[in-house]
């Protein structure tokens, strides 16, 4: 059975999100690979007696959307970051389709901060719906609850505690979402959306 392979990330010295806060993030992604290979090869293997073992494979399909998002979204997360913070450029594609959606590169920020302040654990995510060639904000709970069918991810902001708890504790959530956005690559961003949108 042909297996996922783990992404490996160069990311530089960050605003505000240590080095060993990223090293131990990375571990949980790792964690995620891990278990949606480990998922594949057992619903492989209980399949076999599908009748006898309905029960499990229905339990083990329920936790592959986890586990296969969290991998997916710290994919996204990770190559955000990688390259050193860039700028939106300002006659960007992105940047336009942006205008376009909220009128103003600042009133979408705005609102996509909103988003990420959510109360509880998950992902503001921002995607591409091709189908109507626009942009959409949503919160996703943990990994995987919420996702939008056929929409394409732009970008990921996680914001399940790991993600910031180390070096800002919990009441320094805002101020992480401050600095993700101050160490953000937007050319990878740019690209996210550009692929969304063949």
């Amino acid at each position: 059975m042909q297996q996922y392979a783990e992404k490996k990330f160069t990311i530089p010295e960050l605003k505000g999100i240590s080095a060993k806060n990223i090293e131990e993030h990375m571990k949980l992604y790792t964690g995620y690979v891990k278990n949606t290979n480990g998922i594949l090869s057992q619903i492989a293997e209980l399949t076999k007696d599908s009748e006898k073992n309905a029960y499990l494979l229905g339990e083990l399909q329920r936790r592959f959307g986890f586990e296969f998002d969290g991998m997916r979204n710290h994919e996204y997360y990770f190559r955000s970051l990688e390259g050193g913070a860039l700028q939106l450029e300002s006659d960007s594609l992105l940047k336009t389709a942006i205008e376009k959606e909220w009128g103003s590169f600042d009133e979408w920020l705005t609102r996509f901060k909103a988003v990420a302040m959510t109360r509880g654990i998950g992902w503001a995510m921002l995607y591409y719906d091709r189908q109507e060639k626009r942009l959409v904000n949503a919160w996703i709970d943990e990994q995987h609850l919420g996702h939008l069918t056929g929409l394409s991810p732009v970008l990921a902001l996680d914001m399940w505690e790991h993600a910031y708890v180390a070096d800002y504790q919990p009441s320094g959530k805002k101020q992480y979402v401050e600095d993700f956005f101050a160490n953000l690559n937007w050319s990878v961003i740019e690209a996210n959306f550009k692929e969304a949108d063949r």
